[in-house]
């Protein structure tokens, strides 16, 4: 009997694209750095990532005031949960810093050395772990929100190690 490998649709949304990282907890299979949030709501349905579930980013204010962006991308988020048909997650962002940085202070700087660090420097260049075109690293291609929708996805991955999908 083979194990079903967990293949998770990460998403770091917004209110008009989101990152979005397809991971199975090793290997970064697909990413797109800003995503149109119409079509990515379409291939959620209709592509077939055959992922066991969804991981978003979660909005969280401490009692600072929000504006319309916030709402519209939450309102994203409920019609991405809505149209993926199976098990969602939602997940804060200092959840993220807490699990791979250790700290709550952790910067968008921070969160990526961690990613970095977590991976294999086994391509080219200045960050082997990125690489270069023709020597590309095990996280070549990741640019701009792609890095918070991998970062869900790792922190996802770390506090279920063990747990089934």
């Amino acid at each position: 009997m083979s194990q079903q490998i967990t293949k998770i649709l990460c998403i770091d949304p917004g209110p008009v694209s989101s990152g979005v990282v397809v991971f199975d907890g090793t290997t970064v299979l697909e990413s797109y750095p800003e995503y149109d949030n119409e079509d990515l709501l379409e291939s959620i349905c209709f592509e077939d990532y055959s992922t066991n579930r969804i991981v978003i980013e979660w909005i969280s204010s401490y009692g600072m005031p929000v504006g319309r962006d916030i709402f519209e991308t939450c309102l994203w988020v409920g019609r991405f949960i809505e149209r993926f048909y199976g098990p969602h997650e939602l997940i804060y962002r200092r959840d993220v810093k807490l699990t791979l940085c250790n700290n709550m202070r952790a910067k968008d700087a921070n969160i990526r050395q961690a990613i970095l660090d977590r991976f294999p420097a086994t391509g080219g260049g200045k960050t082997p772990q990125i690489g270069t075109k023709n020597k590309p690293g095990p996280l070549y291609g990741i640019s701009k929100h792609a890095w918070a929708a991998l970062a869900l996805g790792l922190t996802w991955f770390e506090q279920n190690k063990g747990i089934d999908a």
